[in-house]
């Protein structure tokens, strides 16, 4: 089930069960004191501005200032229709000899989408450091979906940096991905509370573990950054959100939902992936390429699916569209192109935006309490049958 960023890695346990309709979802100890040493460094992000860098404690992270091209959250005004979001998001997020991070960070540059990458923290923890990592009931170093070699932890941290600078995020996929009877499912609080850890120390000290000295930071606080995640094949939510909600997250997105307006758990934000129309069929699934997949549908079927619970939403309750994907050349590829195409035909437009599951959060945020719960009394695909003005008016005045 869990493959690595390119579809090499090894399979983790339970992919019969995701085989189901709406089934499972497949994918692909930290230190204290953000002290940070100021050296005087600077770098240049897009726009050709500098960005004053001070590093945090061995230098795989540093402050660079706030991120760039954040949009302003705004509050609803009294009767305003909600504007349309679309989440892309990303299982793993590693770069390999495929070059799929590469290929749609240029693709979100290029298209006006901030999406949320969802990164495995072994992928930046070279193989042989990997009893470095305590999985919780494993065995040191154990992982699901392996390692990567030395070059594609540069890579990606490569495109860690230009992500966050694009104005993307970088959430967590936590770390060896296991599923099934004794895996994530199986985790206490505790264990929770270490994988996270353990997630966080791996992305702040990666210049101690792989040696790449000269290697420029990844330019983020992570223990700043560092608000949201999805679980391995959607499992051990119960648990994960009170570990996540104590950790101090703002969301989390690995749980089974419909196209409705999203609630809080634990006090986080659970922003699941959603069932959606599989064209053809009787039955709904996940709004995930591997669930399109395992349910026997091509790239028309994903494409025209996730289209149609575009519209769905659009023309009904304006619920936010969730999307998870994995960079991964399953059935050569073909989902990959379903998502490409979707990018392409959403984002571009004026009444639409592609965010991240940050930028999604701090909207919500913003909003009046009550005009969220007014919204989330719409059903499925349900328009006020009165008008935006009418249904929202009173509540937004309130």
């Amino acid at each position: 089930m869990a493959a690595g960023p390119g579809g090499r890695g090894r399979r983790a346990t339970g992919a019969v069960i995701a085989a189901l309709a709406l089934g499972l979802a497949a994918c692909s100890g930290g230190e204290d004191g953000p002290a940070a040493e100021d050296k005087g460094e600077k770098a240049a992000p897009p726009g050709g501005a500098e960005r004053v860098v001070r590093l945090i404690g061995d230098g795989s992270t540093a402050f660079t200032g706030r991120q760039p091209h954040q949009p302003k959250a705004e509050r609803l005004k009294p009767g305003q229709e909600p504007p349309q979001f679309v989440v892309f998001s990303w299982d793993g997020a590693g770069e390999d000899g495929n070059r799929l991070f590469s290929h749609f960070r240029e693709l979100g540059r290029e298209y006006d989408a901030h999406m949320t990458y969802f990164l495995s923290g072994v992928y930046l923890l070279p193989e042989s450091r990997r009893t470095d990592y305590h999985p919780p009931g494993k065995p040191p170093g154990a992982s699901d979906i392996g390692y990567l070699r030395d070059e594609n932890i540069a890579a990606t941290l490569e495109q860690l940096r230009a992500a966050w600078l694009d104005g993307s995020e970088v959430g967590t996929h936590f770390n060896g991905h296991f599923c099934g009877p004794s895996g994530v499912g199986t985790w206490s609080v505790a264990d929770w509370h270490s994988e996270i850890e353990q997630a966080k120390w791996m992305v702040k000290n990666w210049r101690t573990t792989t040696g790449f000295a000269d290697a420029e930071p990844l330019p983020f606080d992570y223990d700043q950054e560092l608000i949201g995640g999805r679980t391995p094949c959607l499992e051990g939510q119960d648990n994960l959100l009170v570990a996540a909600a104590e950790a101090g997250f703002r969301y989390d997105s690995s749980g089974n939902g419909r196209q409705v307006w999203p609630e809080r758990r634990q006090g986080i934000w659970d922003i699941p992936l959603q069932a959606v129309p599989v064209p053809g069929r009787t039955f709904e699934t996940l709004s995930m390429d591997y669930n399109f997949m395992v349910n026997g549908a091509g790239e028309t079927e994903m494409r025209d699916g996730l289209l149609a619970a575009f519209e769905r939403a659009y023309a009904g309750n304006r619920a936010p569209l969730i999307i998870g994907n994995h960079f991964n050349d399953w059935n050569g590829g073909v989902y990959m192109n379903a998502v490409e195409d979707v990018i392409k035909e959403l984002c571009p437009r004026d009444d639409v935006h592609c965010v991240s599951f940050r930028q999604l959060v701090d909207w919500l945020d913003a909003q009046d309490p009550a005009v969220l719960e007014r919204l989330r009394s719409l059903d499925v695909g349900e328009r006020p049958e009165v008008g935006w003005a009418a249904f929202l008016r009173e509540r937004g005045a309130a």
